[in-house]
C-alpha cells in the first residue's frame, strides 16, 4: 500500500516537472532572454516586456536590438519605436543604423529621419554616405557629335560625382546624369567650326559642359567632367552630299526616262498619224476611176484624154521603175 502510493507521488512529481520543463522552454523560445542580456551588458536599457511586445508585433526583436547596440556603442541615441517603426515600414535597419555610423564618422549631418526617408525611397543610404565621403566615377559610352566641317567625333567623358544627401530623396539618379553629359558633348562638338579644334582642345569639351549646372535636381554634385578619349568617325558632311549626289542622278535618270517614253509614245503617234493619211490617200485614189466613169458616162470628158491619161500613169510608172533600178537604196531609205 505504501509503496503504491509511493510510486503515485513519484509520478505526479514527474509530470510536474516534465510541464515545467515544457512551459520554460516555450516561454525561452517566445521570450529573447539571451538577446536581452546582451542589450542590458551592452548598456542599452530595453525591458523584457518590449522584447515580448515586438513577437506580439511580428516583428524580429534581433532586426531591432543588433543595430541597436551597435549605435548605442557608436555614441548614436536611437529608441526601439524609432527602429521597430522603420522595420514595420519595410526598411533594413542594420543598413540605416550602419550609414548612421559612417555619417557620424564623416562629421556627415544626417539625421535618422532623413535617413529612414532615403532608405525607404530606395536608395542604399549606406552607398550614398560612402559616396559622399569617397566620389564616384561614372564613365560615359562614346559620344558621337559632328562638327560645322561634316567630320564626326568621338568622345567619351568621365564624370566623377559625389552623392548629395539632401537630393537624394526626389533626386534623378546616374542615367539622367549621362544622358545630360552627353547632350552637352554633342553640343559642344556640333557649335565647333573644325573637328581639329575639338582634338587640339578636348578640355573645352569638359569646361562648356561643366560650366552648364548639369547637376540640378539629381541626387549627385559633380565635381569634374574630363575627357579620357577622343576619336575621329565618319565623314558624315561628304556621306550626305554623296547620298544627295546619288539622289539627284536618280531624279535626273528618272526624269530622262520620261521624256525619252514620251518621244517613244510621240513616234509611235505620228507613225500611226501617217498611216491615217495613207490611207485617205489610199481611199481618195480608190475614187478616181468612179469619177472618170461618172465623167465618161456624161460626156464631160473623151475616150481619147482617157486613153491618154493612162499613158502618162504608164509612163510615170515606168521612171519609178527605172529610178528604183539605179538608185535601190534611196528608195528603200523611203520606204
Amino acid at each position: 500500500m505504501n509503496l503504491a502510493f509511493i510510486t503515485g507521488g513519484a509520478l505526479v512529481t514527474l509530470l510536474i516537472f516534465v510541464v515545467i520543463i515544457i512551459v520554460a522552454a516555450f516561454i525561452l523560445s517566445f521570450v529573447p532572454i539571451g538577446l536581452w542580456i546582451s542589450a542590458v551588458a551592452a548598456g542599452v536599457k530595453v525591458g523584457i516586456f518590449t522584447l515580448v511586445g515586438m513577437r506580439l508585433r511580428r516583428v524580429k526583436p534581433k532586426r531591432v536590438i543588433e543595430p541597436m547596440i551597435k549605435a548605442h556603442k557608436a555614441g548614436i541615441q536611437l529608441s526601439t519605436n524609432q527602429l521597430e517603426s522603420h522595420f514595420l515600414a519595410g526598411g533594413n535597419v542594420d543598413r540605416v543604423v550602419d550609414a548612421l555610423i559612417a555619417a557620424q564618422r564623416a562629421d556627415i549631418n544626417l539625421t535618422f529621419e532623413r535617413c529612414a526617408a532615403i532608405d525607404l525611397a530606395g536608395r542604399d543610404v549606406l552607398e550614398a554616405v560612402q559616396m559622399s565621403v569617397n566620389p564616384k566615377v561614372i564613365e560615359t559610352p562614346f559620344i558621337a557629335g559632328v562638327a560645322v566641317d561634316g567630320i564626326e567625333v568621338k568622345a567619351k567623358a568621365r564624370i566623377t560625382v559625389r552623392a548629395n544627401i539632401e537630393r537624394l530623396v526626389g533626386g534623378a539618379g546616374e542615367e539622367t546624369i549621362i544622358a545630360r553629359v552627353g547632350e552637352g558633348v554633342i553640343s559642344t562638338i556640333g557649335s565647333s567650326n573644325k573637328h581639329a579644334e575639338v582634338l587640339e582642345n578636348p578640355e573645352r569639351i569638359s569646361q562648356t559642359v561643366l560650366s552648364k549646372g548639369l547637376d540640378a535636381g539629381t541626387a549627385f554634385e559633380i565635381l569634374s567632367i574630363d575627357i579620357a578619349d577622343v576619336d575621329i568617325g565618319k565623314n558624315i558632311g561628304a556621306d550626305l552630299q554623296t547620298e544627295q549626289a546619288v539622289a539627284d542622278k536618280n531624279i535626273a535618270q528618272a526624269k530622262a526616262e520620261e521624256r525619252r517614253a514620251m518621244a517613244v509614245a510621240q513616234e509611235q503617234e505620228m507613225k500611226a498619224r501617217v498611216q491615217e493619211m495613207r490611207a485617205k490617200v489610199v481611199e481618195a485614189e480608190s475614187r478616181v476611176p468612179l469619177a472618170f466613169a461618172k465623167a465618161l458616162e456624161d460626156g464631160n470628158i473623151s475616150a481619147t484624154d482617157y486613153y491618154d491619161l493612162k499613158n502618162v500613169e504608164a509612163d510615170t510608172s515606168m521612171r519609178d521603175s527605172i529610178n528604183k533600178m539605179t538608185n535601190p537604196t534611196q528608195f528603200n531609205e523611203e520606204e
